[in-house]
């Protein structure tokens, strides 16, 4: 099975989590685990684990995290390697509605394709959006 695992500081991991149910369905292989403000990374590390057992030694795992460098995914990436997972995960930092969604629905994309996609649609999701304050119809006064 392909497990998509979302986390973050405070509650960005379970909002997307609640956006996902919302737009594309309910997935039981969608996994959450999030530091609220004032959790020590032991407490979260526990909470991890306990996340972590449905995931098989033959499981993949696609880990978004909020922050690369942050507590959440630093601590996810020691976890996944003392359970020797590993060899099947691919780990992103910069969590993005797009890249769970492209996640999500990748059942049937294959793994290291999926993790190129996951990227390239998180770069295609950052635009800054133009806005044109011309005003394309002159005023009379002006003729």
């Amino acid at each position: 099975m392909r497990y998509l695992l979302l986390v973050s500081h405070g509650t960005m991991a379970p909002g997307v989590s609640s956006v996902l149910d919302m737009l594309v369905g309910h997935h039981d292989n969608v996994l959450v685990c999030n530091m609220p403000d004032g959790m020590g990374a032991d407490k979260f590390v526990e909470n991890l684990k306990k996340t972590l057992t449905p995931v098989g030694a033959d499981d993949e795992i696609v880990v978004l995290g909020d922050v690369i460098g942050g507590s959440p995914l630093t601590n996810t990436m020691n976890v996944l390697t003392e359970k020797g997972l590993l060899s099947h995960t691919h780990a992103f930092g910069g969590l993005s509605l797009p890249m769970a969604i492209t996640a999500v629905m990748g059942d049937d994309v294959a793994f290291d394709e999926l993790a190129s996609q996951i990227v390239d649609e998180g770069r295609a999701a950052i635009r800054e959006i133009e806005i044109d304050l011309t005003d394309d119809e002159e005023d009379e006064d002006d003729l």
